[in-house]
């Protein structure tokens, strides 16, 4: 079960490099925004994970159920993921495409690629068990990228490119829940404290990294609600299954720190908009009040029986995906997903731009 386990948390009609959709999101007067860039883990992963070596993979049915065509794509979800729906939202293009994707081409590096990898997380020894591609591995191939697109845009340009786009980072689920909890090396040199700490200072490290590297735009997402994930509600959550506080108060208490440490980080880095991305509270209001959002079910996935599966153990899906908050044991829906992008964008575009709630 522990394998499994960790995997669970790895925490056409228009082609997305045609993508002629308006943009969604109001932007301030003057401003734009080029490309869109992620890091992190199976939360926005757009299928990087197809491309290595490891277990934690879901490019296989009935991941992509709702995806175009039925395509499963290396998704943890039954359709799109955030990172998809950031460069829709603002009107760039469709999809994200997977920075490992060999038919990726010079024209898609100008509006952006992902990097990010399922089962990774900011500590580096999250991604080990899996044989995934941890954050420093994102940011060597974010090197290589940036070399690819000033030959393609020249400096200048891709600079600009590097500058004026919202590149962001979402991960750390898979560091409590796996490396934390089901592994003993962090367990013995850390308490629950002292590691939410090491957490953060690899977060500002990784930060100060893009920084170095010309992004100037930079998101970090906080750490989700993973106490009313369904599968922790299943093993810690009781008859009842309610969300497990124990792990909600660690992510609370890891996004507090967090949220201190990019405060500090934009007194150092006047130019750049760094920007705390709360996702704990409005997913927590989608699962403590999923009526209030059109949904039925919570408390389970939609993969299977709803209980423990993800990746390699979820192998057939319920019929009614759209009444449920979670796809699987751990990644919520694209329907979720939605609402969550578009909250996040109409919070916090303003704050990318010029650094405050209102331009």
């Amino acid at each position: 079960m522990n394998f499994f386990m960790c995997l669970k948390l790895f925490p056409l009609f228009v082609l997305f490099n045609s993508f002629a959709g308006a943009v969604l999101i109001d932007l301030p007067e003057n401003a734009t925004i080029p490309a869109v860039i992620f890091f992190g883990d199976s939360i926005v992963d757009t299928g990087n994970n197809n491309y290595i070596t490891t277990v934690a993979k879901c490019n296989f049915r009935p991941y992509g159920k709702n995806f175009i065509g039925g395509k499963p794509t290396g998704r943890f979800s039954d359709g799109k993921v955030p990172s998809d729906l950031f460069a829709e939202e603002l009107g760039i293009k469709s999809l994200l495409p997977p920075y490992l994707d060999p038919s990726l081409q010079d024209k898609d590096l100008l509006t952006g690629v992902n990097f990010a990898s399922g089962a990774s997380g900011y500590d580096p020894l999250t991604s080990d068990p899996a044989f995934v591609l941890s954050l420093s591995d994102q940011l060597e191939m974010f090197e290589e990228y940036i070399v690819k697109l000033k030959k393609i845009a020249g400096e200048e340009k891709s600079s600009a490119i590097l500058r004026e786009s919202i590149i962001a980072v979402a991960t750390g689920s898979n560091d409590i829940l796996n490396t934390y909890f089901l592994t003993p090396s962090r367990r013995f040199q850390y308490d629950v404290s002292s590691y939410t700490d090491l957490l953060v200072s690899y977060a500002s490290s990784f930060v100060q990294e893009l920084y170095r590297l010309g992004a100037r735009r930079i998101g970090v997402f906080s750490m989700p609600p993973i106490g009313c994930a369904p599968s922790q509600i299943t093993l810690k959550g009781g008859l009842d299954r309610k969300c497990v506080d124990k792990y909600n108060e660690i992510a609370k208490l890891f996004n507090n720190k967090l949220s201190a440490a990019i405060t500090s980080l934009n007194t150092r880095f006047t130019d750049a908009r760094i920007v705390y991305i709360d996702a704990y509270n409005p997913i927590l209001d989608i699962i403590l009040n999923p009526q209030k959002y059109g949904f039925k079910i919570a408390d389970r996935g939609c993969c299977g029986t709803g209980l423990l599966e993800v990746s390699l153990v979820c192998r057939y899906a319920c019929s009614n995906v759209n009444d449920y908050v979670f796809w699987d044991s751990f990644h919520p829906t694209e329907k979720t997903y939605r609402i969550l992008a578009r909250r996040i964008l109409e919070q916090y575009i303003s704050y990318f731009i010029c650094g405050k709630s209102f331009c």
